[in-house]
């Protein structure tokens, strides 16, 4: 996998290959939770129509097909449209399903992904070995790091005379500087270069635009099943402290599907190992973005569940639809938003 160019069309097949078995994990989640208590699948679907293939096994509710567009994984469960008309004795119903089994039906598409990124983390690290923080960096393109002239490899060794031993300090002493020229000295092979750059503001501090290298070595079976458990948490954390940051700030910090599908190139030209930690960061933010509060996601349906729990009344299925699909066309508007920032070179 080393020598995959970032363009060439095995590398992009492999990204959307891996995304989209993400979201059958998602829906299979909510599928097998629906299955398990009674409620009647009628439709699992990998991609988007025209439908390419169908079955519909013997003895089974559930037809299984494959759309032609490779985007998006869905599953129809009988009684889950609020508006839908529904018999109250048809017992495969999710709307006469129990309140428990309809929060661990929704719950269940998230924990999916959450229980996947655990294990693909875990492969990815007993694959490639622990992965050390240094102070070696790596500028992103058309970045003030890049444009400044640091080279992937250089080793920062000082800020403005403070010398540098952590990646955290170097990220504080940037952040500190925004739109203030910088003078950062690092080394470069044998030799020592000092670089001038200047922070972007982002809100009230400055970013150039670069991440570190990371050493690797070999890891044990124990460590490494203690961090496959630890990281997941920790980049739904970091997920959740960016929503934050963008509300506050008032600024959209996004990538959509281009930006991804670029990082997801570049990780499999980094070979297997590397591929399989971007889709577990990847899995682990699907069930993160999937339970925030938001209309049509399904943290947005756990909110009408948990009303339904605590008034032990259901709301109405005429606001909740409509509250839905307002949210569902915000996201796709926002999607077509960063969608266009990628093409564009903003993200």
């Amino acid at each position: 996998m080393g020598s995959i160019n970032l363009s060439s069309p095995i590398a992009i097949a492999l990204v959307v290959l891996g995304l989209g078995l993400l979201m059958v994990v998602h829906e299979a989640g909510h599928y097998l939770a629906a299955r398990y208590f009674g409620m009647r699948v009628t439709k699992f679907s990998i991609g988007m129509p025209p439908v390419l293939f169908r079955l519909q096994p013997k003895d089974s509710p559930t037809t299984f097909q494959i759309g032609a567009i490779p985007f998006m994984a869905y599953v129809q469960i009988a009684g889950m449209n609020p508006l839908e008309e529904h018999d109250k004795k048809d017992k495969g119903s999710y709307a006469n399903a129990s309140l428990l089994g309809r929060i661990v039906t929704i719950f269940a598409g998230p924990l999916a992904n959450y229980l996947v990124a655990s294990v693909l983390f875990f492969v990815s690290l007993m694959a490639t070995g622990e992965r050390l923080p240094t102070t070696r960096v790596e500028p992103m393109p058309d970045s003030p790091a890049a444009k400044a002239g640091f080279v992937a490899g250089d080793k920062v060794l000082e800020v403005e005379g403070v010398a540098i031993k952590e990646w955290d300090e170097f990220r504080k002493a940037v952040a500190a500087r925004p739109e203030q020229l910088t003078r950062v000295l690092v080394q470069r092979g044998d030799e020592r270069v000092t670089i001038e750059v200047t922070p972007k503001r982002e809100g009230d501090q400055g970013r150039i635009g670069a991440r570190y290298i990371e050493d690797v070595r070999p890891m044990e079976v124990k460590k490494a099943l203690k961090a496959s458990v630890l990281l997941p948490p920790m980049v739904v954390s970091e997920l959740v402290r960016g929503v934050v940051r963008m509300v506050k700030d008032r600024k959209l910090e996004l990538g959509g599907p281009v930006a991804i599908a670029k990082e997801g190139a570049r990780a499999v030209h980094r070979g297997a190992g590397d591929y399989l930690w971007f889709l577990a960061i990847i899995s682990a933010n699907l069930a993160g973005f999937n339970l925030l509060p938001f209309p049509a996601l399904d943290g947005g349906r756990l909110l009408f569940l948990g009303y339904e729990a605590v008034s032990r009344r259901r709301p109405d299925a005429m606001v909740e639809a409509q509250v839905h699909v307002v949210g569902l066309f915000m996201l796709l508007a926002l999607m077509v938003f960063v969608t266009f920032g990628d093409v564009m070179g903003k993200h």
